[in-house]
């Protein structure tokens, strides 16, 4: 996955229908588990734009949209957040949630 910075989220979020945006932490280890998964997620959904941060680069991004807590996937239709995951579970989930409707 690419590091996005958030102007780059946001203005890939405005032009795809749909994106996520993937926040972690580097020393986080559930974070490095659910990169794992949001890989393999992103070789099988080619065509959904998925981008990822390092939390600590994007800080008011935390504070703007409320994030809680790493990992969290922030999935947009039309440049609205209209989904903030912290739980994983599984790469079927993440693959489910990330299905266009």
């Amino acid at each position: 996955m690419e590091e996005w910075t958030r102007e780059e989220w946001e203005t890939t979020s405005m032009s795809e229908e749909m994106t996520a945006y993937y926040l972690y932490a580097p020393m986080c280890g559930t974070c490095q588990v659910a990169s794992k998964m949001l890989s393999v997620v992103k070789e099988m959904m080619v065509d959904v734009k998925i981008g990822q941060a390092n939390l600590n680069f994007v800080e008011s991004l935390a504070a703007d949209y409320q994030i809680e807590s790493v990992p969290c996937l922030l999935i947009t239709e039309q440049g609205k957040v209209r989904e903030k995951i912290y739980a994983f579970h599984s790469v079927p989930y993440l693959y489910e949630k990330l299905k266009r409707k």
